[in-house]
């Protein structure tokens, strides 16, 4: 039995009916597509290598301590492991619609929260691997990691761990309570610890005071509302999803060309598809900017490998009222470096922190409450994670390109994932499926913004143009 941690927790504790908090990646492999049961035997050889796969959420009873996890005692491959087909054509199109609709149902609760689907019928031939995993497993950079577990780095997979996996007897109800209460007896040692380590480095905790303290004032404009837009407000229960490409290559040499970080071009891209998307929706863009959440890893180099949550966020503005897609570069990387100097991050994650201080009660109506009120300060989110710069196996076939998928929470209505894999940058679209039938054009409009930084010609859209199948 493990105890969450309270930043795990808070994934668990704000899902409700619309808000599903699963990350996720679509695969697309060569052909052919794999015969019945190749997929299920490739993650079995991998099972060892990721002990989690095998556990479920136990709930303290009473709220008196964070979810536990502890071995399924019935876990079965098959459940998790499953096969769908395509509609005919089986086009990008039939492949989108049967994310939206996958990635529309919330994990079950009483199973390991992961599932795969094997989905067959694309054109030429080739497959995809649906993935869908609950956020209180993973973040971005873990989930990363994983992928490169159930997934080998060579053609012919290397044989897998000798599993001789038998679940441990799934606890009780009283004991999960005189567990979760004896942690919460330990808890003030913690914290004695946390002194005893001030004492002896009071130099590094006084500039992480400055830090915190210059990010939490930085924080406070988080505070301030965003001009209404059809970008935010309530959402469903149901998704629709669309991709965008580009080539790491082509990022580099917009960089060399503007300056800038990649992150900051890649921000800048995104920035036009928004800027496209609102023009598209009658809205005006003059004086304004969105304002977005951007995820922070915070993991150390030697927590690699762990599968649990090392995440922050910083709070960025999109220039979207900046037509130049050059000047949005510009304009993001002098806010991004501001940011960084902000302390927001290491503040957000302090203020994360404080939550092992908190009763599991709190934590938990906390989080559902959290997600229920209305609010405006946040419009969107854009998570980047980097990916492995070489190619991936899985049954023999190879990975030709992967595109992440981002959950929706709040009254946020559109999300941008980034995710770079062998050579490519893949934008994936969350959308909610009532309120954003026309992602497609924000998708359009990433893909012009980086024709434009290129230089190359790029017909501009017309204004009004809108279509979840709209492409340049």
């Amino acid at each position: 039995m493990e105890m969450m941690s309270p930043l795990d927790a808070s994934f668990l504790h704000v899902e409700d009916a619309v808000t599903h908090m699963h990350i996720g990646s679509v695969g697309i492999f060569e052909g052919p597509a794999p015969g019945p049961g190749e997929v299920q035997s490739a993650v079995a050889a991998r099972l060892p290598q990721v002990p989690r796969y095998r556990q479920k959420v136990r709930f303290v009873p009473l709220a008196l301590g964070r979810p536990a996890w502890v071995d399924d005692p019935h876990f079965n491959l098959g459940y998790h492991v499953r096969r769908t087909a395509l509609a005919a054509p089986g086009g990008d199109e039939e492949l989108r619609n049967l994310v939206g609709r996958v990635m529309s149902q919330q994990l079950d609760r009483a199973k390991p929260l992961w599932e795969m689907w094997v989905a067959e019928g694309l054109e030429d031939g080739r497959w995809a691997l649906i993935s869908k995993v609950h956020h209180c497993m993973v973040d971005g950079v873990s989930g990363t990691d994983l992928m490169t577990v159930i997934l080998s780095k060579e053609r012919e997979a290397m044989a897998g761990v000798e599993d001789g996996w038998e679940s441990v007897s799934e606890p009780s109800s009283a004991a999960l309570v005189t567990y979760a209460l004896a942690r919460r007896v330990a808890s003030p040692f913690e914290g004695l610890r946390t002194v005893v380590s001030a004492v002896r480095g009071p130099r590094r905790v006084a500039r992480q005071t400055v830090d915190v303290a210059r990010g939490l004032v930085d924080l406070r404009t988080l505070v301030s509302r965003s001009p209404s837009s059809t970008l935010y407000g309530p959402i469903g229960p149901h998704r629709r999803w669309d991709w965008a490409r580009a080539r790491l290559v082509d990022i580099k040499q917009i960089r060399a060309l503007h300056g800038g970080t990649i992150n900051d071009v890649v921000l800048a891209a995104i920035t036009g598809g928004f800027r496209e998307l609102l023009l598209s929706r009658g809205e005006t863009v003059e004086g304004r900017v969105l304002r977005t959440l951007v995820p922070v890893s915070v993991r150390g180099d030697g927590e690699h490998g762990t599968y649990d949550n090392k995440v922050s966020a910083m709070f960025a503005e999109l220039p979207v009222e900046l037509e130049d897609p050059v000047e949005r570069v510009h304009s993001l990387h002098d806010q991004m470096q501001d940011l960084k100097q902000s302390g927001q991050a290491v503040a957000a994650e302090r203020l994360t922190a404080l939550g092992g201080f908190a009763p599991a009660m709190l934590l938990a109506l906390g989080g559902r409450v959290a997600t229920r009120l209305p609010q405006s300060s946040v419009n969107t989110v854009t998570t980047n994670v980097p990916g492995p710069q070489y190619p991936l196996y899985l049954a023999q076939r190879r990975m030709l390109e992967v595109f992440p998928f981002v959950p929706l929470g709040g009254h946020v209505r559109v999300g941008v994932a980034i995710f770079s894999y062998d050579g490519g940058i893949n934008f994936g679209v969350t959308g909610d499926r009532d309120t954003a039938p026309d992602i497609g054009v924000l998708c359009g409009g990433i893909e012009r913004s980086v024709a434009e930084l290129l230089g190359a010609s790029s017909p501009k859209p017309e204004k009004g143009a809108a279509g979840a199948g709209a492409r340049p």
